[in-house]
C-alpha cells in the first residue's frame, strides 16, 4: 500500500518535516479533503519506515497550524480550519510588508530576507 505522503530516507530534509510538509501540501491542494481520517501515528510510521515520534511531531505541528484535528481515540482528521491556511499566510505577509516599510527596507531587501528564510534548512 502506498503511503499517504512521499518519503525519501536519503533526503537531507528531516523526516518529520517531510511528513509535515507532505501532508500540509495535500491538505492545501485539497487532495486530502476536510474530514479525511488520517492514518494513526503508528500506522504511518510503519508505512514510511520511521519512528512513531517522527510522525507524532509532524501531526502536532499540523494540529498547531490548524490543518488537522485530533479527536481522542477516534483519530486525526483533516481540519476545516485548514482552508484558512492561505489567508493566514497572506495576513502574515501583509504584516511583514508593513514592518519592513517601517524599518526602512526596500522591497528587494525584504524579499531577499523572505527567500533566505524560506531556503533555511534546505540543502
Amino acid at each position: 500500500m502506498k503511503p499517504i505522503v512521499p518519503f525519501d530516507s536519503s533526503s537531507p530534509v528531516p523526516p518529520f518535516e517531510q511528513v509535515r510538509s507532505g501532508l500540509a501540501a495535500r491538505i492545501n491542494d485539497r487532495s486530502l479533503a476536510v474530514g479525511t481520517k488520517l492514518p494513526t501515528v503508528r500506522q504511518l510510521a510503519v508505512d514510511l519506515g520511521v519512528a512513531p515520534n517522527t510522525v507524532a511531531r509532524a501531526y502536532r505541528e499540523l494540529e498547531e497550524a490548524g490543518l488537522i484535528e485530533t479527536r481522542g481515540r477516534a483519530g486525526s482528521f483533516v481540519g476545516a480550519s485548514g482552508d484558512q491556511t492561505r489567508r493566514r499566510a497572506q495576513q502574515a505577509a501583509a504584516e511583514y510588508a508593513e514592518l519592513t516599510r517601517k524599518l526602512g527596507l526596500n522591497g528587494t531587501e525584504a524579499l531577499s530576507i523572505v527567500r533566505a528564510a524560506l531556503d533555511e534548512g534546505k540543502s
